[in-house]
């Protein structure tokens, strides 16, 4: 099943998608006498129980028993879970990290293939297809991220990678939009990233349940992988090309690391980190090598008011925003205390 959180009135409903139309998942259910809720946030929070009452509903809608009424193009879709309970983001490809620490001339750190890392970002500024609107200083070098992110679909604490993908409720597209001036700004410290990452990510189009990949499976010793290519384009040009497969850590680690001593509910959310080639901060460095290698200039891209950046993941979609600057003209990298 797809499962897509769209605006009806002032409400965000659950649906599930399906032939191009939605398909309301509360009233889809009361045609069969059945309850369920009408938002994301219920729906997981009823795991298994829930989950098998749509899997009802979506047989008597592929059987044409349940007659669509929402065309998808009609409706605004926000992300699949609008307001996740936490957000963790991983950095689980070794090439990703691998290329960006060459292109700065540090080596690889060794910590990378002994435990899997995540970072916490904002589940507030959580946003599905369409306008993402930024400020002045989040277009100094506003990057993209191609990500993949489950979604937790049962509470657990201290839960084993051997176990932990009996916990992944569905799969999703994720970009970790990235203020790289902000970011290294602030990194410089330390601590963060922060003011870099926290102002917008996007997720969706749908969510994906963990039965519609069964074809891409990829069993290991340590968890579930998946043969899912990643493409990102860039004002309709492809610049990204990985796979999901290429994850050196899977998110069943990801998982039993971010588990180790805390509660993980329903409805938090969990990234990838980017893959290989998935983000300008990674390429503009291998194109600048390359060039001074032939004793040429590159000058770097970045994202700029009006770009459209599109993501697409094999079985997940594809996910497009527009870059929109905000009216707003305050910057915070002008105001710098001087001792």
């Amino acid at each position: 099943m797809k499962f897509v959180t769209y605006q009806k009135g002032k409400e965000q409903k659950v649906g599930i998608f399906y032939n191009d139309f939605i398909f309301d998942l509360q009233n889809s259910a009361k045609k069969l006498k059945l309850i369920l809720p009408s938002t994301m946030k219920e729906f997981l929070e009823g795991g298994k129980s829930y989950m098998r009452l749509a899997q009802k509903v979506f047989k008597e809608i592929k059987s044409d028993k349940i007659k669509p009424t929402i065309k998808r193009n009609r409706v605004k879709l926000h992300s699949p879970v609008p307001n996740p309970t936490s957000m963790r983001d991983g950095y689980a490809f070794r090439q990703h990290v691998e290329t960006a620490r060459r292109n700065r001339g540090v080596p690889m750190i060794p910590e990378f293939d002994q435990y899997p890392v995540f970072y916490f970002t904002n589940h507030n500024a959580v946003f599905g297809e369409g306008i993402i609107e930024v400020e002045d200083d989040h277009l100094q070098q506003l990057d993209f991220e191609l990500e993949c992110a489950i979604v937790i679909g049962k509470k657990g604490k201290n839960i084993p990678a051997e176990k932990a993908d009996q916990y992944i409720a569905g799969y999703m597209i994720m970009n970790d939009w990235s203020a790289r001036v902000l970011q290294m700004e602030e990194m410089k410290l330390n601590l963060g990233p922060a003011k870099g990452k926290d102002f917008a990510t996007s997720l969706g189009p749908w969510l994906v349940t963990v039965d519609e990949l069964e074809q891409y499976k990829i069993s290991t010793p340590f968890g579930n992988k998946y043969d899912l290519r990643m493409v990102a384009r860039h004002n309709g040009k492809q610049i990204s090309d990985g796979n999901l497969k290429d994850m050196n850590w899977t998110f069943a680690e990801l998982i039993e690391r971010a588990s180790y001593g805390v509660t993980l509910f329903p409805g938090d959310v969990i990234g990838s980190g980017t893959v290989g080639t998935g983000c300008y901060l990674e390429l503009n460095g291998t194109w600048i090598l390359k060039a001074k290698a032939r004793g040429e200039n590159f000058t770097s891209i970045w994202l700029n008011d009006g770009d459209e950046m599109e993501l697409e993941i094999t079985g997940l979609g594809v996910l497009k925003n527009k870059i929109r600057k905000s009216k707003n003209n305050y910057s915070i990298l002008k105001k710098k205390k001087s001792l």
